[in-house]
């Protein structure tokens, strides 16, 4: 639907190899238009991809070639480091990398260098395949890649990363835990000077939940200490409250903490099974850490989401701006910023109207999405369209320089990881609602209703945020009626 007379009919669609290469290499770029140079660009990708994973195959058979010379595995591999690194004018460490990750592709995971081979996927993704699975027994390993490599093509590093990880504390939870424990034992700081006189402070292998909210709480007292006529950008206010901080120097006081904002299945904190968690703007965490945020801090409130395959009932209202349970209910639904390829958490998202409030856009769950800041703005002044889908799946459109109309950056995007990719179906705060509740009839009404509501496929808790003044309410204890399904 994308070609005209300026590029071949099917090149967006074009496997890389001999075929794709001479034929870009007829096509002037000048002279096709913008939405043509896009698929010429993504057709260039994948043509690449292709003569990387042949690359990666010559660098093992140097290898091969070797073996036969000395064989040993060990010292044929040392060998053809050597050979790559006179060839190709390499360090010996960035040859080691290169034979390491030829060994990875070649070997140890062949479906990771055929779809990169057949261009599904690139360089970088190839690397987060390798990287994320190597510390695992090989058939683990494999299993894992097979499953990732389903969705590799449509996420970023970050993503794909993430999922991978994900995977990795399902296969083998208690696996993941020695490892954590062990990571833990290695926790450090590091003080790197800078050739040109600064430094570095660094925290390594931090418990991640604590290291999340020390960050969140930096940023809190940053926009705190930030004003509209001071010269410094964001990033330098956080690097002075965190040089203030660390040396007892006296700042602006305020309100906000730091917030750990921890998705975990009910079923987990209950003990009935050892599913991770996902702490958000980090990415998945052991259960066993799931449940310490859970239980250790004392003023955390506690927000369930009851998840069920469908759209949520859900009663809008006339008005610009969300009301807190819409809020809480619409970051609940989209784990993240909506923009395809964007891990902003949606706590520190801007909540937009998808149609515009100004063209009669309503402030409802179904027209609001997070956007962090800077795609916000993008969609506002750039002319970005957002288009929803489906409960929890949106599609944006991007204009091309040459034409108004717009193009399809990316299909239909899930951005909530609800139980079993449900969406939620109420999102609320674990204590009563004292206008709810008023006397012994309201409450009977409330569990009848709560009882047709019964879902089907499982519940999901949300831990982090803040607590209001006065709330009570106990980490774990839940005021009103939730129910466990199995599927």
């Amino acid at each position: 639907m994308f070609e005209s007379e300026g590029i071949p009919k099917g090149l967006a669609e074009m496997a890389p190899g001999p075929q794709l290469a001479a034929i870009l290499l007829s096509i002037d770029r000048d002279r096709i238009t913008g939405r043509e140079r896009v698929i010429l660009m993504k057709a260039r990708s994948r043509l690449r991809a292709w003569v990387e994973s042949d690359l990666y195959a010559d660098l093992l058979s140097v290898a091969a070639a070797e073996a036969e010379i000395f064989g040993q595995p060990e010292e044929a591999m040392e060998a053809a480091a050597g050979e790559i690194q006179a060839a190709l004018n390499l360090t010996r460490r960035s040859a080691d990398i290169q034979m390491g990750l030829a060994y990875q592709l070649g070997d140890r995971l062949p479906d990771v260098w055929a779809a990169l081979h057949a261009g599904s996927i690139d360089l970088a993704r190839a690397r987060v395949l390798c990287d994320e699975t190597m510390h695992l027994p090989i058939e683990d390993a494999r299993r894992i890649a097979e499953i990732a490599l389903e969705r590799a093509p449509r996420q970023t590093t970050g993503q794909l990363g993430a999922r991978i990880r994900r995977l990795v504390i399902a296969l083998g939870p208690d696996l993941a835990k020695d490892r954590y424990t062990k990571a833990m034992e290695d926790r450090r700081v590091v003080l790197e000077p800078n050739h040109h006189g600064t430094s570095n402070l660094t925290g390594l292998e931090l418990p991640a939940a604590d290291a999340q909210a020390a960050m969140g709480r930096i940023n809190t007292l940053a926009k705190a200490a930030k004003s509209a006529d001071d010269p410094r950008t964001m990033d330098q206010v956080r690097a002075d409250v965190y040089l203030d901080l660390l040396n007892g120097r006296h700042l602006k006081q305020s309100r906000g903490r730091g917030m750990v904002d921890m998705t975990v299945e009910l079923t987990t904190l209950a003990g009935l099974d050892d599913h991770p968690g996902d702490l958000n703007g980090y990415g998945p965490v052991i259960a066993d850490v799931a449940c310490q945020v859970a239980a250790t801090q004392a003023d955390v409130e506690h927000r369930v989401t009851v998840t069920e395959h469908g759209e949520p009932i859900w009663t809008g209202i006339t008005r610009r701006r969300p009301t807190s349970s819409q809020k809480r209910y619409v970051q609940a639904r989209d784990r993240t910023c909506v923009f395809p390829g964007c891990r902003m958490p949606a706590t520190e998202c801007d909540i937009d109207h998808t149609i515009d409030y100004s063209q009669g856009g309503p402030t409802t769950p179904w027209n609001n999405a997070p956007l962090c800041r800077h795609h916000h703005r993008g969609k506002h002044k750039r002319g970005w369209k957002l288009e929803r889908t489906a409960p929890g799946a949106y599609k944006s459109a991007i204009p091309t320089p040459s034409s108004p109309n717009r193009r399809s950056t990316q299909g239909p995007r899930h951005v909530s990881s609800t139980t079993n990719g449900a969406t939620p179906l109420r999102a609320g705060t674990a204590r009563s609602d004292p206008t709810r509740y008023t006397n012994c009839r309201d409450r009977q009404l409330s569990r009848d209703r709560h009882r047709r509501e019964r879902p089907r496929s499982g519940v999901r808790l949300l831990v982090g945020g803040h607590r209001s003044r006065g709330d009570r309410a106990r980490p774990g204890r839940l005021a009103w009626p939730i129910w466990i399904s199995r599927a």
